[in-house]
């Protein structure tokens, strides 16, 4: 459990607080998104099904106390691929709570380098659905296929549109809308989920509850610019107001001053 306080930030958008420190390797060309061998589909399927779901569902109830409400929206698209935005503040937590909203849906996270650069852990993660960001134009090609190939599979691709983790943090923050291409162009309904934290009434620790909200559908009859931007809009606008749900704040977030002079 995160021991700071208050931590102090300077940038809303760029901002850092998670307490790993990993130095991301490069995502190239070189770089496998799919694999189709034998091996490796039972490597996905013992470290997702096996390990990680089952793992996922023990952490987030001993740890959290998790409880998840208005999972009910995601049921007529079972077996369907949607993407999923959620608030990014949790380390492990935030890897394991989709599993929780959407089971037996199968989840593929884009997730930054730093989550296939660990030393043991990052040779499993891509086994559990990671999708690094890409590094350049040839990696990005295979990257947008992969996402594209797991929606068409009828897979769930979850996106953490604020990029970087502020623990236990109650807000919203003013994520870019560069994240929401992906459902326009793939014609696909967008939902959202916003981790809230609630008091716990025999110890400090808060217990998370997660608000599950949508379907999302792009407008069509804007431009495919407008359409970004106005998704972003009504799914950013949902999870701030049910980002108010949140009954104890478990590490205050203060904005430094700026210098004078």
């Amino acid at each position: 459990m995160d021991k700071r306080k208050i931590i102090y930030y300077t940038d809303e958008l760029n901002d850092e607080f998670s307490v790993a420190q990993i130095t991301p390797k490069p995502i190239d060309g070189k770089y496998r998104y799919c694999h189709d061998s034998l091996f490796k589909r039972f490597t996905h399927f013992f470290w997702y099904r096996m390990v990680a779901t089952p793992l996922a569902f023990l952490y987030v109830k001993v740890v959290f106390h998790h409880k998840t409400v208005g999972r009910q929206a995601l049921k007529p698209y079972r077996k369907k691929g949607y993407f999923l935005y959620g608030n990014h503040t949790q380390d492990i937590a935030d890897a394991f709570i989709p599993n929780m909203i959407n089971c037996p849906q199968t989840n593929y996270v884009i997730v930054h380098p730093n989550n296939v650069s660990m030393p043991i852990l990052g040779k499993i993660t891509p086994s559990l659905g990671a999708l690094p960001l890409p590094d350049d134009r040839v990696a990005y090609r295979n990257f947008l296929q992969a996402v594209s190939r797991r929606i068409a599979e009828g897979h769930t691709v979850v996106i953490y549109p604020e990029a970087h983790i502020w623990p236990f943090y109650t807000g919203i923050r003013p994520f870019p809308d560069t994240s929401f291409h992906y459902p326009v162009k793939a014609g696909v309904p967008a939902f959202c989920f916003t981790n809230t934290y609630q008091k716990r009434r025999f110890s400090k620790k808060p217990n998370i509850v997660t608000y599950v909200d949508g379907p999302f559908f792009p407008d069509e009859t804007l431009s495919p610019a407008a359409q970004k931007k106005e998704l972003r809009d009504r799914i950013y606008a949902c999870m701030c107001e049910r980002a108010k749900a949140s009954t104890v704040v478990r590490i205050e977030y203060r904005k430094k001053e700026e210098p004078y002079g």
